[in-house]
């Protein structure tokens, strides 16, 4: 039964039918060479949404005149032995699963060099755009000449034109995000005084130019999709007015006007809304936008419920949904939503483990889906040759994970889980309402490991005498980690609770809180009392916070915490009492955090003891997540899937 009709219906955009209304947008690939053509994992990272079932899937980014743009992402030409056939079997992996190869016309503008790993070697690129200024980082820019744009506008036709004889069968021109055409339609970017800047007729000229480049190179009838920014969110940018006079003014070269939200440099969340942002709180802008235009809309930000969805398009607020990480997450949700199993779809966390890890390695890794970006390397599960029987101790993440993929290989497993409840962690983030899509994340692993049969053993404690009764032929142990306690007078007092267990607590909890501890953990859990209107103060021993979040969470992570809490950093918590928390500075103060009830989240350790007992009790074992080495949800995934698939 399909639940959600609308967005499973098919939409013609040009001369072209899309069989649903659910597009995989543009994301980096995976692995570029260093003559900027694609890479062997490129080919599957983008095959494997148009397997999950998105009517569209766009690859992301084509720069279309190197000469001024000296980003290393992906370049279409024939003077590169490769170039153009590789993107012909690009689109050859997604046609073959029906979906719409598209391929995203790009210009970084200011802005080349944005996702050198090697960030220092942006310094020594040419950096262009509209008009002569300086980067916030304080990197010089030049502005472009008339003949440099002309030149441009050229190459966007010229690009288009390879992409069509390469297969592709739509093209999106990028011009959102701050990218070179967001900055000549911008006000703050562009202070042009030729026919190019100045009036709003002067600045959406050059996007019109490329437009008409573009169509003169591909036809009538071929698709043609423009991301903008529907606002650029920032003081001195255009706002959701001026983008509707922008979408207005496009309208009669485009097909298909995709509405995403602001500019780079100034507004990263806006256009990657967090996991503290409403799911769809860039949907307005679309819906403005479709009021004053015929073309189809569509709409793209945090979106990953297919209720959410489904509403926005029978209430007219767009044509068609776009996503990115949702599709990251879990590619097959195009594939559940259609097939009525939208209760299996893995959701994406908003964790910014896959924008962390394109800048820290120019890879992608995605905290809930271990195949992402290594796609060649076990998209496909083939039966195992001989069943095996394993046993799984641990009911969290890494267990759960190693469950469902031991059992979809054909064997017989049995999960054992020493509490009454499965999630491990993750069971306690449903305490916390902007990580609620973690608690989620155990509740569908659940699901779905009963779905794939796997057998669950619930109150049982697991040790050395269990094993040898069952006799499992692999061992892979889960069990997860315990908190640690710090030794300091009055940690057992009745104002005291763990982080743990702050979900079944948060009643017990008064108006005043120190939360000990100043990591993720506590970070997270003092903002959420923040936001609950406690007096919150976090007390943390090192001199910084939350190192253990990634390069991209941690910014706004920080920002939440200045907004709802008090911090004392290089602080020693020493004693509790009923008062709160005694703690010493680092210059060897003493003194009374008042508090009601203290909070503690000093971290982790794994449970080696029941690790220990159970080693070498199987003829395979394996340790995995927390009870290996305290980490996070990417690697207790990780190491839960490859474990069973190590089974032989």
């Amino acid at each position: 039964m399909n639940d959600y009709p609308l967005l499973s219906s098919p939409i013609q955009i040009g001369n072209v039918v899309f069989r649903n209304r659910m597009f995989s947008a543009p994301m980096g690939s995976t692995d570029i060479t260093e003559n900027c053509s694609i890479g062997p994992r490129t080919y599957g990272f983008y095959e494997l949404r148009a397997k999950g079932g998105a009517a569209a899937v766009t690859v992301s980014e084509l720069i279309v005149h190197p000469e001024t743009d000296k980003s290393h992402m992906l370049h279409l030409d024939l003077a590169v032995p490769g170039s153009l056939p590789g993107f012909t079997y690009l689109a050859d992996a997604i046609s073959r699963h029906g979906a719409v190869p598209s391929v995203e016309l790009s210009h970084s503008g200011q802005y080349a060099g944005t996702y050198l790993v090697d960030k220092e070697k942006k310094k020594n690129l040419s950096q262009w755009g509209p008009s002569d200024g300086v980067r916030p980082d304080g990197i010089p820019v030049k502005a472009l000449s008339a003949e440099q744009i002309k030149d441009i506008v050229a190459s966007y036709g010229e690009k288009a034109a390879l992409a069509k004889r390469a297969g592709f069968r739509m093209v999106m021109i990028h011009a959102g995000h701050g990218w070179l055409i967001n900055q000549f339609l911008s006000p703050y970017f562009n202070h042009r005084t030729d026919e190019y800047g100045g009036c709003f007729e002067n600045r959406v000229r050059f996007a019109i130019e490329v437009l008409k480049s573009v169509r003169l190179s591909v036809g009538e009838g071929f698709p043609i999709e423009l991301r903008m920014s529907g606002s650029e969110l920032f003081d001195g940018g255009y706002s959701l007015s001026d983008g509707v006079a922008i979408a207005k003014a496009v309208e009669p070269y485009v097909d298909l006007i995709h509405v995403s939200a602001g500019s780079y440099q100034f507004g990263f969340f806006d256009t990657h809304p967090p996991m503290f942002s409403p799911h769809g709180c860039n949907v307005y802008l679309a819906a403005e936008i479709k009021r004053h235009v015929n073309k189809p809309v569509a709409t793209i930000g945090a979106l990953n419920d297919p209720a959410e969805m489904e509403s926005i398009l029978r209430e007219g607020k767009a044509d068609i949904v776009e996503m990115a990480r949702a599709l990251l997450a879990d590619p097959y949700l195009p594939r559940k939503v259609e097939s009525g199993k939208s209760d299996e779809i893995i959701h994406c966390l908003r964790c910014f483990t896959c924008m962390a890890e394109r800048v820290n390695t120019g890879t992608r890794r995605c905290a809930v889906n271990p195949i992402i970006g290594r796609e060649s390397e076990g998209m496909r599960f083939y039966p195992a040759p001989k069943p095996r029987r394993v046993m799984v101790v641990g009911g969290g993440v890494a267990g759960l994970q190693a469950a469902i993929t031991a059992a979809r290989l054909g064997h017989k497993v049995d999960l054992y889980e020493k509490k009454n409840v499965l999630g491990g962690i993750l069971y306690g983030e449903q305490g916390i309402t902007f990580k609620y899509e973690m608690y989620q994340l155990g509740v569908t692993l659940e699901k779905i490991a009963l779905i794939e049969g796997v057998i669950f053993h619930l109150n049982t404690k697991v040790d050395a005498s269990l094993v040898q009764s069952v006799k499992p032929d692999a061992l892979i142990i889960a069990a997860g980690s315990e908190p640690i306690i710090p030794r300091i007078k009055g940690v057992d007092g009745h104002n005291v609770i763990i982080v743990n267990d702050y979900y079944r607590m948060k009643d017990k909890i008064g108006s005043r809180v120190v939360v000990l501890g100043g990591g993720l953990a506590g970070c997270e859990c003092a903002i959420q009392l923040g936001m609950d209107e406690k007096d919150v103060t976090v007390v943390e021993m090192r001199d910084v916070l939350a190192p253990d979040a990634n390069i991209r969470n941690r910014p706004i992570l920080l920002k939440k915490l200045d907004e709802y809490a008090s911090v004392l950093t290089s602080t020693v918590g020493e004693e509790i009492c009923d008062e709160g928390l005694f703690v010493r500075s680092a210059s060897g103060e003493k003194t009374l955090v008042k508090a009601d009830t203290v909070i503690l989240a000093v971290g982790q350790r794994p449970n080696r003891d029941s690790v220990q007992e159970l080693l070498h009790t199987a003829p395979f074992v394996r340790v995995v997540g927390d009870a290996s080495h305290v980490s996070n949800i990417t690697n207790a995934v990780y190491e839960g899937y490859h474990a069973a698939l190590d089974i032989i």
